[in-house]
């Protein structure tokens, strides 16, 4: 059931996407990052629809992908293109020119917004695990034959060709090249920044004599397993157990009311950037959940 929801949200994002393509970038003509970049430029020169050129490269990248990356990870990214793909198609025989935004009242307006709601899906993208396809296959692709290659580096490149070969198809405009640096800074900046609040958590090192009470109210309560350690209090001599545990920044309140329950506990807290390791969540009954999404094992591994 649960990897049935990652392959909905994956048809939900697709929705999303193409809709900011029809109300955001098409509108404003110009050229968003990545391989779908390039597409629109086909589309605007040509009149190929992206929807089919989209299809057209991104379905053989996604098997390559599927045989020397990962399946799930394949799978759910080529489901995203069919789907996105399809929600286009669809929206061209819509009329949904009266939602549309055009850059006659400012040129920012359409490709950051375009950009946030592309970082938004990307973001959930990247949770679920799969991608929007196109330049991530590539890049993936390429990072898999030559590790020492830096995987951002390569997006980078292409974004930055996207960009600079605007300028040439938009009739020698340099408006079209500034809104896809538009577009591609606040895609990164909204997906980072989302990256970073959902990895960012508390560290905290209690000080108690109730050791064994306080930990199992913190488990039933918060769901946090916690690590005890022996220490002494230097100015008295007394012995105490320091308790470190990582909460999320949301129950930082109902801990330190834990805590306060406990006389002569105290609780000192520190930021966390990241929290990275083979551990278990707790699920409401301190039980070890399972897996919300299959792990992606590459064939390899498997």
């Amino acid at each position: 059931m649960k990897k049935t929801v990652s392959y909905l949200m994956v048809v939900l994002i697709a929705l999303m996407m193409a809709l900011n393509y029809q109300l955001f970038v098409f509108p404003n003509k110009f050229a968003p990052a990545g391989l779908n970049g390039i597409f629109t430029m086909i589309q605007h020169v040509l009149g190929f629809k992206l929807s089919y050129t989209s299809i057209i490269l991104n379905v053989p990248l996604a098997i390559l992908v599927f045989f020397v990356i990962a399946r799930p990870f394949a799978t759910r990214s080529l489901l995203y293109t069919l789907a996105f793909s399809g929600f286009l198609m669809l929206f061209d025989t819509i009329d949904l020119s009266a939602f549309a935004y055009s850059t006659t009242i400012s040129t920012l307006l359409g490709p950051a917004v375009a950009g946030m709601i592309t970082g938004f899906g990307g973001y959930y993208m990247h949770r679920i695990g799969a991608c929007y396809g196109g330049t991530e296959f590539i890049a993936k692709l390429i990072h898999k034959k030559n590790p020492a290659v830096n995987f951002f580096s390569i997006i980078f490149g292409l974004n930055v060709s996207v960009a600079i070969a605007s300028y040439f198809v938009y009739d020698f405009n340099i408006e079209p090249v500034l809104m896809c640096i538009i577009y591609s800074y606040f895609s990164s900046s909204v997906r980072d920044n989302m990256n970073s609040r959902h990895n960012s958590a508390l560290r905290c090192e209690i000080i108690t004599e109730e050791p064994e009470a306080l930990s199992s109210a913190i488990i039933e309560k918060l769901r946090h397993s916690v690590t005890a350690m022996e220490g002494k209090g230097m100015y008295t001599g007394a012995e105490k157990t320091v308790l470190v545990c990582v909460i999320n920044s949301s129950q930082l309140v109902e801990l330190t009311k834990l805590v306060g329950s406990f006389p002569g506990s105290f609780v000192t807290v520190s930021q966390v950037d990241a929290v990275i390791g083979n551990f278990k969540r707790l699920d409401s009954k301190s039980v070890p959940e399972k897996v919300i999404y299959d792990s992606g094992k590459t064939l390899r591994n498997k």
